[in-house]
């Protein structure tokens, strides 16, 4: 059964429970706030902790300043790892994210968002999935394995020095927050994939040397005309002779005012050899990549068409390899859900604390929930007819489950489950509504999660009383 599903305390105890904090006893302050929060996700802290004696306890502990998110992730990112080296294949997707406080004047410790309006923080997150298999050549289905890696940061310049190019390559940059993970976790074993997937901030040349060092493959969305070894054209132009080998369809999510859709694409490829460029203490090597385009073609009228340059260490020479990079990559769209559901969801944004690292320790914890919270969704889409296991669900939870909405005949299911807790949070579970979004699905804990404390309550006063 996955993790996903366990009870809160079971959960929390294999995420933080040998979180390196410097004392026992605030790892086990940290379990004890995590299996809260994952009852009750919210970065308003009395509502997850309504009894004053233990949210003081809470505000205590997030204003540790000897420990951060490194620290409190540790045992999360490391179980990640480790379920990453078993076979198969991973998409390593990275993007950042800014978390809003503009509305919160008196909480120091913030940089600037944004147009530089804005006051808050800067989330970089590495989010690895499981690739489980492909519903179609075109379309395949993944879980979220964990986080690998996380930075919070507050920008406090505006990037208006006067500097010249040498002399800002010559510093430590914002940048080298990409693909920075990928140097750390080190080489694949045996019988693992890893790919690194990005979008166009990431379009510069030590990404793609960390993966190539350290033997993982990448999908990188092009942005800049790279110069090119023994050619006069730059990267885009020599595109222009490749030939169309096919076509596919992309499904696209609604965005900027636009709604889903699906958008047939021509793909074409052509492989060329990155000139290095200079940085401080020599020109960097060449690196021979292969070069993906997927272009609509007839896109409804006011939307914007698609038009993907893809760069790739992965092989492109059949039309099959080329729809299966562009599948992968319209899958980054799942980091942003990550940060959605880290806002929306387990509201990271409505935290009252007035101190940026502060933040940052509640943050640390609530992200790892955040993944907890995704997956319940696509655990329900992916892997639809795995059991559920009643011990680690909670057996009262599923009696609650059965008593208001029966039992299947075939026992519970991560898809059945999952659709009667969201049923508890609003969700019509008709027809043509298909399946449940994480944030009903949440709301549906929520509810259960009270419930059984409840029972569970009861129950300890009758044997107290017997």
């Amino acid at each position: 059964m996955s993790p996903t599903l366990w009870t809160p305390a079971q959960w929390a105890e294999v995420e933080f429970g040998s979180a390196p904090l410097g004392d026992r006893r605030r790892a086990q302050r940290l379990v004890r706030i995590g299996t809260s929060l994952a009852q009750t996700p919210t970065g308003t802290l009395p509502e997850a902790f309504p009894e004053w004696k233990e949210l003081k306890a809470v505000y205590r502990w997030v204003n540790y300043i000897e420990f951060g998110l490194e620290e409190i992730q540790q045992p999360h990112r490391q179980r990640t790892l480790e379920r990453c080296q078993q076979p198969g294949e991973y998409l390593l997707i990275e993007d950042t994210t800014p978390l809003d406080y503009s509305s919160h004047p008196h909480t120091e410790q913030l940089g600037f968002i944004g147009d530089g309006r804005g006051r808050g923080l800067h989330l970089h997150s590495t989010l690895a999935v499981r690739v489980e298999g492909w519903k179609s050549e075109t379309e395949p289905e993944g879980v979220a394995v964990g986080l690998l890696g996380q930075k919070c940061w507050a920008r406090t310049g505006k990037g208006l020095r006067k500097e010249s190019w040498r002399q800002r390559m010559s510093r430590r940059r914002e940048s080298e927050r990409w693909a920075e993970v990928t140097a750390q976790i080190g080489r694949p074993p045996p019988g693992c994939r890893w790919i690194y997937i990005a979008d166009r901030e990431n379009d510069f040349y030590e990404p793609i040397q960390r993966c190539r060092g350290n033997e993982q493959d990448f999908i990188i969305r092009g942005f800049r005309d790279h110069k090119l070894v023994g050619a006069e054209d730059k990267l885009f132009a020599e595109l222009d002779p490749a030939v169309v080998q096919g076509v596919m369809r992309v499904k696209l999510r609604g965005r900027h005012g636009e709604a889903a859709r699906e958008a047939t694409v021509s793909l074409r490829s052509c492989r060329v050899k990155l000139k290095g460029p200079w940085r401080p203490g020599g020109v960097l090597e060449d690196e021979e990549i292969n070069v993906v385009e997927a272009r609509e073609l007839a896109p409804p009228p006011g939307s914007k068409p698609l038009h993907w340059i893809l760069l790739t260490s992965l092989p492109c020479q059949k039309l099959r390899q080329l729809q299966q990079i562009v599948a992968r990559y319209a899958l980054r769209w799942w980091i942003e859900q990550y940060h959605k559901a880290l806002k929306s969801g387990a509201g990271i944004e409505e935290s009252q604390l007035e101190k940026g690292f502060r933040i940052e320790n509640l943050l640390a914890i609530l992200a790892v929930v955040a993944v907890r919270l995704v997956n319940t969704q696509w655990l329900a889409r992916n892997r639809p007819e795995d059991p559920v296991d009643a011990e680690s669900f909670g057996a009262n939870a599923l009696k609650i489950l059965g008593a208001k909405y029966q039992t299947p005949k075939g026992g519970w299911t991560n898809r059945s489950v999952l659709i009667a807790v969201a049923k508890m949070g609003g969700f019509l579970a008709r027809k043509h509504d298909g399946m449940p979004g994480w944030k009903t699905i949440w709301r549906g804990w929520s509810r259960l999660m009270c419930m059984c404390e409840g029972v569970e309550i009861l129950n300890e006063k009758s044997k107290r009383c017997g």
